[in-house]
């Protein structure tokens, strides 16, 4: 198994020297104006300050910029750390509510992505905007601007049954998620349908990357689930997989999974407290940074176990070797801001280094 760090704000760029330095292979940035750093400006970053690391997005939002602008964008970024750059896309939850709008439908964005895939190919393409069409293609590969000569992996992230099964027609990967995409067997099976409509062949995924982001927390020996460091920890994470699942529920009717409905009631009833005018900022402004005071309450004992990936390290090694069998090639787990560094030290030394030890 692989092991990833998300490290996409500026002011910490450094820390993915030292993940790189700890183990770690490959680094997210991810794409969310109104909440992080420019993912360009960061990965441009992260590729001078690293040598052997994958680097690229997790994920790119293709409602934010045109298909030929991304495209360009992670060239770019392959021309200052050639070969080892990815490109992660996914249909944007958060980064497109925290400016009012949904996330792109999934066929427009299987469209785009057709787009992106083919131009970091070197090919022409039928590009329409503004109800005009065009031949375009990238024009001067080789003079430096940005590099087309290999090949960029396109991880696809997808959380449902629809999302998946594009990753299996159009991506060199899955990005997905646990406990919200299903289980790791539920993903795949979306994946090969996908492959199949498509007529490709990944009936033994060698050469497909399917990676989590998940909700993890190495405990100390003897600690409670709902101690304050488990909260303050863990909760940001599992809140934000909350947060997607009140905007599910609000916009296609889907209904809660039965790991939330112990608090589901009660978390409807807060949210819709808050100022309308402002709602859509409220619930997405703690993403994956900090566990918002009024919102602590929620992180029950229950509820970690349900979202998590929790226990000393011993119990976590079992569980991500499970992961691992059913098909999992690697995970990220994102720590809140403030203890980010501290938490992926820890990791490290706890469970990759004895994983690899083996």
């Amino acid at each position: 198994m692989e092991f990833g760090v998300s490290c996409g704000r500026v002011s910490r760029i450094d820390f993915a020297a030292e993940a790189e330095e700890l183990g770690f292979d490959f680094c997210w940035v991810g794409d969310s104006p109104m909440l992080a750093s420019n993912p360009w400006a960061a990965l441009a970053l992260i590729s001078q300050r690293t040598r052997r690391m994958r680097i690229g997005t997790g994920v790119a939002i293709p409602g934010l910029r045109s298909a030929p602008d991304m495209a360009n964008g992670i060239a770019t970024i392959n021309q200052l750390a050639p070969g080892r750059v990815f490109f992660g896309i996914g249909t944007g939850n958060t980064a497109m509510r925290t400016l009012g709008r949904p996330p792109m439908r999934v066929k427009p964005f299987a469209d785009y992505i057709r787009l992106v895939r083919a131009l970091l190919r070197g090919e022409e393409v039928e590009y329409a905007e503004d109800g005009d069409t065009h031949a375009i293609r990238f024009q001067r590969p080789g003079h430096g601007n940005y590099d087309l000569s290999g090949p960029i992996p396109i991880h696809v992230g997808g959380f449902g049954p629809r999302a998946q099964a594009i990753a299996g027609e159009l991506g060199d990967g899955l990005i997905t998620g646990i406990p919200r995409g299903g289980t790791i067997a539920e993903a795949l099976a979306n994946v090969r349908r996908g492959a199949e409509r498509a007529g490709r062949d990944l009936r033994d995924l060698d050469t497909f990357v399917t990676t989590a982001l998940v909700n993890l927390i190495v405990l100390e020996p003897g600690e409670a689930l709902d101690s304050e460091r488990v909260v303050q920890q863990l909760g940001p994470s599992i809140m934000a997989n909350v947060h997607y699942l009140v905007d599910a529920a609000r916009d296609v009717g889907m209904e809660p999974p039965d790991y939330i409905r112990p608090i589901w009631d009660d978390y409807l009833a807060f949210h819709e407290s808050r100022d309308a005018k402002h709602r859509h900022q409220l619930l997405h402004q703690s993403h994956y940074s900090y566990i918002d005071e009024d919102e602590a309450r929620f992180i029950t004992p229950e509820l970690v176990r349900a979202f998590g990936i929790v226990g000393e390290p011993d119990q976590i090694i079992e569980q991500l070797e499970a992961l691992e069998a059913q098909g999992l090639d690697g995970i990220v787990f994102i720590p809140p801001g403030g203890n980010a560094r501290g938490a992926y030290r820890d990791f490290a030394r706890d469970v990759i280094a004895r994983m690899r030890a083996g």
